[in-house]
C-alpha cells in the first residue's frame, strides 16, 4: 500500500467505486490520475464554498467560489453536442478513510457516498453533467489527505497563474473548422472587412484581440463577432452542432423572428457575401454620414470604436426592416436616406455624451433609432 492510504473497514464491493488510476509522484507528494464516470463523480463530490462563520469574530472558511447558474447552464448545453470534451482534469480531495489503492492493478477503490470527494477544481463542469443521463467518463486527479493549505494554493495557483485565452483568439481558430457554423461566417466577415481595401472596417479590427502599431486599430475581433452573431442567432453553439450531426436542414425564418435575426435566412442558405456586402454598404454609408467622426481615433471619440460600432449594428436589424428590400441588398446611398434623418453632427459622437460601456452604446442606439424610424 503507498504512502497516505489507508482502509478503515473491510472493503464491500456493493458500496464502492473502482476505477484505473496511475499514481504521480511531485513536489506536493503523491496523487492519482485515473477516469471515472461522470454519474459516480456527481454522487460523490461536493464544492466547499468560501463562506464565513460565527459572530463575534468572522472567519473565513472554504475555498470554492460560488456556483454560477448562468455558467452551469451554458456547460448542460455544450454536453449535448456532437463534440462535446473536457480534456482537463477535474481535481479532487479524498480522505485516506474512503481510499485505497493497489499498486498492481493500479486500481483506485473509494468509498460510495455523499461528501466523499471535495471539489478543488471542476465544480462547473461537475454541476454540469449532473442529469447527463448518457456515458460520459471524465479524467480525475485525486489528493488523498491533502490539508486545507495545499488545496487552496492549488485552487488558487489554477486560476490566478494560468492565461485564459482571449475570445478573439477563440473566434479565430474557427478558421480551422470544416463545418460551417456562424461563428466561422462572423469570423470569416471580421477578416474579410479588416483585410480588403476600400472596406469602411479596412485596418480597423483587433486580429487576435491584438493591437499592432495601427492606431485605427479600435475594435477587437471578439466585439465584431459577438455582435454580428446577434444578428444571425441566439444560438450558435446549437446551430453548429445541428449542421455537424446533419440531423436536419436548417429552415428559413418568418416574422416576427426574422425581424430579430436579420441574417439567418441568408446564413441558411450559405450566402455570406451577401451578409458582408450589407454590412459593408451599411457602415459605408455611415462614413458618408459622419465620416470625421468615423474616422476619429483619438481618445474621446467613441464613433469608430466599440460604443459606437455596437450602437449601430444593433440599429442595423432596425434599418433593414425599415427599407424592407426583401432579397435585395441595399446600397449604400439607401442606409444612407436613412441615416440622413438623425441630426447628430460629427462632434457629438463623444465620450461625453455618450459615456464607454452599455450604458453609452444604449443612449446613442435609442437616440438614433428614434430618429431615424420616426
Amino acid at each position: 500500500m503507498l504512502w497516505g492510504l489507508t482502509l478503515s473497514k473491510e472493503l464491500n464491493n456493493m458500496d464502492k467505486i473502482k476505477f484505473p488510476c496511475l499514481s504521480v509522484t511531485q513536489p506536493i507528494g503523491i496523487f492519482y490520475i485515473g477516469v471515472i464516470k461522470s454519474a459516480d463523480l456527481g454522487a460523490i463530490s461536493y464544492a466547499d464554498v468560501r463562506r464565513t462563520e460565527g459572530r463575534d469574530i468572522e472567519k473565513y472558511i472554504g475555498t470554492q467560489r460560488d456556483l454560477s447558474e448562468g455558467r452551469v447552464a451554458e456547460i448542460k448545453q455544450y454536453v449535448t453536442t456532437v463534440d462535446a470534451c473536457f480534456p482537463t482534469s477535474i481535481i479532487l480531495s479524498i480522505s485516506a478513510e474512503h481510499a485505497e489503492y493497489d499498486e498492481e492493478k493500479r486500481v483506485l477503490t473509494i468509498d460510495k457516498g455523499p461528501n466523499i470527494a471535495k471539489i478543488i477544481d471542476g465544480q462547473h463542469r461537475i454541476a454540469g453533467l449532473e442529469g447527463y443521463g448518457r456515458p460520459f467518463e471524465v479524467n480525475v486527479t485525486i489528493f488523498i489527505d491533502m490539508d486545507i493549505e495545499d488545496q487552496a494554493m492549488v485552487f488558487a495557483t489554477i486560476n490566478l497563474k494560468q492565461t485564459k485565452v482571449t475570445k478573439s483568439l477563440a473566434y479565430d481558430l474557427f478558421e480551422y473548422t470544416e463545418t460551417r457554423s456562424p461563428q466561422k461566417t462572423c469570423h470569416n466577415i471580421a477578416k474579410l472587412l479588416n483585410f480588403k481595401q476600400g472596406s469602411p472596417f479596412y485596418g480597423r479590427v483587433k486580429i487576435l484581440g491584438k493591437a499592432s502599431e495601427t492606431s485605427s486599430e479600435v475594435i477587437t475581433q471578439a466585439t465584431f463577432v459577438d455582435r454580428l452573431l446577434k444578428l444571425i442567432t441566439n444560438d450558435p453553439m446549437g446551430v453548429r452542432d445541428q449542421i455537424k450531426r446533419d440531423k436536419e436542414k436548417l429552415k428559413h425564418l418568418k416574422s416576427p423572428e426574422a425581424d430579430k435575426y436579420v441574417f439567418w435566412n441568408r446564413f441558411v442558405d450559405e450566402k455570406d457575401a451577401e451578409i458582408a456586402k450589407i454590412i459593408w454598404n451599411y457602415f459605408k454609408a455611415v462614413n458618408s454620414r459622419w465620416g470625421t467622426a468615423w474616422n476619429n481615433f483619438e481618445k474621446g471619440k467613441i464613433l469608430s470604436k466599440t460604443t459606437g460600432f455596437a450602437a449601430l449594428i444593433r440599429l442595423l436589424p432596425l434599418v433593414l426592416n425599415k427599407l424592407n428590400r426583401g432579397e435585395m441588398i441595399p446600397a449604400e446611398a439607401d442606409f444612407l436616406v436613412l441615416l440622413k434623418k438623425a441630426d447628430l453632427k460629427d462632434a457629438d459622437f463623444t465620450s461625453d455624451t455618450f459615456k464607454p460601456g452599455s450604458s453609452g452604446e444604449g443612449d446613442l442606439f435609442k437616440m438614433l433609432s428614434e430618429k431615424i424610424l420616426k
